[in-house]
């Protein structure tokens, strides 16, 4: 199943207060980036996000999921009406995630 547009315009409401927060749409799912960096993405309407540390310490009960059939699994951000968890919790995966490299021109 495809994720809305809805929820992802959900999701980006409720990340506003963040600055340099893209997506990118990807086979029926979106890709959610902060700050350049590949923070998780929305699947099947709902919120995943990469298993750091970060995420870890900041929902230590959440449970893991299958974003798609191969992927690794994800934590699921059950906390998705709470702005202030989801700007802290991308504030802190921000900071663990290492800058992606820049691409190779051909």
């Amino acid at each position: 199943m495809a994720s809305s547009r809805e929820y992802l315009a959900f999701i980006l409401g409720q990340l506003s207060e963040l600055d340099e927060i893209t997506y990118r749409a990807m086979m029926g799912e979106f890709i959610i980036y902060y700050r350049g960096k590949i923070i998780g993405g929305i699947y099947d309407d709902k919120l995943l996000v990469k298993p750091i540390k970060a995420a870890i310490s900041y929902m230590p009960t959440a449970r893991y999921e299958l974003p798609y059939e191969g992927a690794k699994e994800m934590l699921l951000v059950e906390e998705v009406d709470n702005r202030e968890f989801l700007t802290d919790l991308f504030n802190a995966m921000s900071e663990e995630l290492a800058t992606p490299k820049p691409k190779k021109k051909k």
